[in-house]
């Protein structure tokens, strides 16, 4: 494919990962100026289709590489946009990124398929009076948005179960999902179209991997390749590509795994897929492209070459 000339990188937007978004964002323009192209990058606001339309001086783009995270950047709607202006953009298309967005919807596709998550509900938040939603140990955490917001885990019947006015409503909007909690070892892998890029283990600094742990310098120790027996990475890998056959994703994805490691391969749950991995300084997807031996540079050139439109 003939590089395309102009490239406009969305990223910000106002959701809770804006700052993320932009780090993302930064990274991204930076390789692929690198890499010869002519970028622009666009912090987005509601007036979306005027602000792409008239970047490059009113010549829009030919390509858009998708830095946004969170509602509207990965849900599906500036996918919908792009595809009405007929613009080819990164990542999944309408339908995977909405539903990768929607936890118990994708639980159900996965469930569907053959796949292993960890069992759970979902629940109004204003049944969130003082009672445990199911027997401890659980997971609590909104059915949309990513980067470990809102998510609460409850050890023992004894741990003060989560309230409703103690959520954020910004976050939740009513809802929340809670799932059985997987004991053990925090396992990834992020997929290229199809291809696996290898397993990471994840050992973060505090109880769990939530936002600091994610983003924080030394927030968590990444290691790639992962050390566990071969028979679990190989199968960790077939299992990731078979989460986004089965919802339909594109482009770069992640798979999010719990191993309990008192058992073999019946011990992998999938926990979620992100359909737009993040690209910062501590992210997982080109670290472990890196260990696989691919360039960030190679990695966003993969990305553009690889945009479509789908009609």
């Amino acid at each position: 494919m003939t590089k395309a000339k102009r490239i406009l990188i969305l990223n910000g937007g106002w959701c809770a990962e804006r700052d993320i978004s932009l780090l993302s964002g930064a990274a991204a323009e930076q390789s692929l100026k690198k890499e010869g192209f002519w970028v622009e990058r666009l912090d987005l606001t509601r007036d979306a289709l005027n602000d792409i339309q008239n970047s490059f001086g009113g010549q829009g783009p030919e390509v858009v590489f998708n830095a946004l995270h969170g509602p509207f950047g990965e849900d599906g709607r500036i996918q919908s946009l792009l595809e009405f202006l007929n613009i080819p953009y990164t990542h999944s298309g309408v339908l995977a990124s909405a539903l990768c967005m929607d936890k118990p919807r994708t639980k159900d596709v996965l469930s569907a398929a053959g796949l292993k998550v960890p069992t759970g509900k979902t629940i109004q938040t204003e049944a969130l009076m003082g009672n445990h939603p199911m027997d401890p140990p659980y997971v609590l955490k909104p059915r949309g948005d990513g980067s470990s917001f809102g998510v609460y885990i409850i050890h023992r019947e004894s741990d003060r179960a989560p309230r409703r006015e103690g959520l954020d409503d910004n976050l939740f909007c009513g809802q929340a999902m809670v799932e059985t909690f997987i004991p053990g070892r925090e396992l990834t892998v992020a997929v290229l179209g199809r291809n696996p890029l290898g397993v990471t283990e994840i050992i973060p600094r505090n109880s769990f991997y939530d936002f600091e742990s994610k983003y924080a310098d030394g927030g968590s120790t990444h290691v790639v390749p992962a050390e566990i027996p071969s028979m679990i990475s190989q199968k960790a890998q077939e299992i990731a590509v078979a989460t986004v056959e089965a919802l339909g994703c594109r482009g770069l994805a992640r798979v999010d795994f719990r191993w309990d490691d008192r058992q073999d391969i019946n011990g992998l749950f999938i926990l979620e897929v992100n359909t737009q991995p993040g690209l910062t300084p501590t992210s997982l997807a080109p670290e472990q492209a890196a260990a696989a031996g691919l360039s960030f540079e190679a990695l966003t050139r993969w990305m553009i070459e690889d945009a479509s439109c789908p009609r």
